[in-house]
């Protein structure tokens, strides 16, 4: 059983929302984002997303919010409609301590309930915290983008995964 409570974010998560997406934007070990996002600009973002993607958050026994996690549109064709992007990410101090896995759980099953097929993912293939965590949750891999970005003068390849729903 998991010490986290997982449910769906509010327009008043932007705020801790915010702050450990920057944290995983300055850490470079999660996004090939570069720009450190503001509050507002997730709450819009929150706002702008359709029914059948999500954004959850994990809250800490004292009810902090500790980690978030989102299902994204993969692509805007309509052949891609049973298939999901996803996203999630822990606070500094909470990482490696079960909240990715409380939200990747939550996000799997969510999947299903809005019918999606398959979710898919591109990661950092030396976030070891992250490789662990998707492969626990049966993830496999598709295959590796070389020199993918570019994050502070130096290419990184991206890992791509996907686990059929």
């Amino acid at each position: 059983m998991s010490p986290y409570s997982v449910r769906l974010a509010t327009a008043s998560d932007a705020e801790a929302i915010c702050r450990i997406y920057n944290q995983g934007i300055e850490d470079r070990i999660a996004t090939l984002e570069t720009e450190l996002r503001t509050a507002d600009e997730r709450r819009a973002w929150m706002a702008g997303k359709g029914p059948h993607h999500p954004v959850i958050v994990a809250e800490n026994e004292r009810g902090e919010v500790v980690g978030w996690g989102s299902l994204n549109a993969f692509n805007a064709r309509d052949a891609y409609r049973h298939v999901a992007d996803f996203s999630v990410y822990a606070e500094r101090g909470y990482r490696g301590k079960g909240v990715g896995s409380a939200l990747l759980s939550r996000l799997i099953e969510l999947g299903r309930q809005h019918g999606f097929h398959k979710l898919v993912l591109s990661a950092f293939p030396n976030n070891n915290g992250g490789m662990a965590l998707y492969n626990k949750h049966g993830f496999r891999t598709v295959g590796i983008y070389k020199e993918q970005g570019q994050l502070d003068g130096h290419w990184v390849d991206t890992i791509v995964m996907e686990k059929l729903l």
